[in-house]
């Protein structure tokens, strides 16, 4: 066994069953695992963190069909070289193509994958860490079943550590003794490659006889592990500190996590796309200017790159961070969603559906409807909800000014029915 392979790739498993992690995609029964079973994938794109098994598994679906595989890297391919593997694929039924960080590929390489896989020429696999609905053209996406993977809990992680030890053929003729673990699972973030690297680092550092503790993790890995990696070492866990740090109105800490991702080349679409997101998630109506300027920082990211973005980035941030918080539009959300799942397709009132027919219009469909302009102030207290959930609240405005005033406006006009 070459010691320079990295011990994630020796130990990388070769069928579904020595796969850890993913059952609900992958274990006996599942969707997945019954399309492979049967012959019959689907293209498909994997969602999820680094180190969850994307490309493991598209490894395994090959190995198991037993089909010609093609892989590419979306960092280093262009359209040449997607076409010239669809070229190949023509004469290599069943061929699958998977392409790692599909995220990265522009329209145009995009585009010309689109006609392979429409006409069957090549089975695509992507994975991505990105949401494939932001970053995958929706003709694309539309022909790809998508896959979230999640992160591997501490059980999972545990088991990889054992597995490691006992049965990687370099690790396996040292002394290990694995007496805590907190350490190697807490860096590791649910990232099982992450883990590997890890591990062998500290075994390596500490020769034959190894004896793991969190301490002794912690020593090796502030002298190993680089500050920031973009391809997933601190990826998640700066990302984290960065939000948590606007959320919790420090603009101090939020430009220190913003120079520290930047610095290390995180792809400024990334950052700018998780702002835009806070500035709805966190601070909301409380400051809806929020969301403008955080839309058109995305905009003015995409057109300037670096270095110059992270100018506009640290503004964003921030006036983020300085901005008062709600999550009222959050919650809002979450408890309308929670009566859907609770009540079911619950019918729309009478008075307020389409009646373009006269058909729909002798049912009773928007009989008594009353147009809120005909009436003082532009209201009208009629019902919008469905009778089942009527006068259900599903807004709280949050404990901020603007969200104060809010309140009192809806107080005034639906006086006690929405305990405003």
């Amino acid at each position: 066994m070459n010691p320079q392979v990295p011990l994630a790739e020796r130990i990388r498993p070769r069928s579904l069953d020595e796969l850890m992690g993913q059952e609900h995609l992958v274990g006996k029964g599942s969707i997945l695992r019954t399309s492979i079973d049967n012959n019959k994938v689907h293209s498909m794109i994997f969602w999820g963190p680094p180190g969850t098994g994307k490309t493991t598994i598209a490894n395994i679906i090959a190995h198991t069909l037993k089909a010609p595989f093609f892989q590419l890297s979306a960092i280093n391919a262009g359209v040449k070289e997607v076409r010239e593997i669809i070229e190949q694929a023509k004469t290599k039924p069943g061929a699958v193509l998977f392409i790692d960080e599909i995220h990265r590929f522009n329209k145009g390489q995009q585009d010309a994958l689109l006609g392979a896989v429409e006409k069957g020429i090549v089975t695509l696999i992507g994975a991505t860490t990105e949401n494939p609905s932001f970053e995958v053209n929706s003709a694309l996406l539309s022909r790809c079943q998508v896959y979230v993977l999640k992160p591997l809990d501490e059980n999972e992680l545990i088991n990889l550590l054992k597995i490691a030890i006992g049965k990687d053929e370099i690790l396996s003729r040292k002394n290990i003794q694995l007496k805590e673990t907190a350490a190697l699972i807490n860096i590791s973030g649910g990232d099982g490659r992450k883990l590997l690297n890890l591990l062998e680092i500290v075994c390596d550092a500490a020769g034959r006889d190894v004896i793991i503790t969190d301490n002794y993790v912690m020593e090796i890995a502030q002298k190993r592990i680089a500050l920031y990696d973009k391809s997933g070492e601190q990826h998640y866990d700066i990302i984290s500190a960065f939000i948590k740090s606007i959320r919790g109105s420090d603009p101090n800490a939020a430009v220190y996590w913003l120079a520290r991702m930047t610095e290390g080349g995180e792809d400024v679409k990334f950052i700018a796309r998780r702002l835009v997101i806070l500035a709805s998630e966190d601070i909301g109506n409380a400051n809806p200017t929020a969301l403008v300027l955080a839309n058109a920082a995305f905009d003015a990211v995409n057109k300037i790159g670096y270095p110059e973005a992270n100018i506009i980035l640290s503004q964003c941030a921030i006036y983020l961070a300085s901005s008062p918080k709600s999550n009222a539009a959050v919650a809002a959300i979450g408890e309308a969603l929670s009566a859907v799942k609770q009540y079911g397709d619950l019918p729309v009132p009478l008075q307020i559906r389409n009646a373009p027919t006269k058909l729909m219009k002798n049912m009773g469909y928007g009989k008594n409807y009353e147009y809120s302009h005909s009436y003082e102030n532009n209201f009208s207290p009629q019902e919008y909800l469905p009778k089942e959930i009527a006068g259900t609240k599903f807004f709280d405005p949050g404990k901020n000014a603007r969200e104060e005033e809010l309140r009192k406006f809806l107080k005034n006009l639906w006086k006690d029915k929405y305990n405003y």
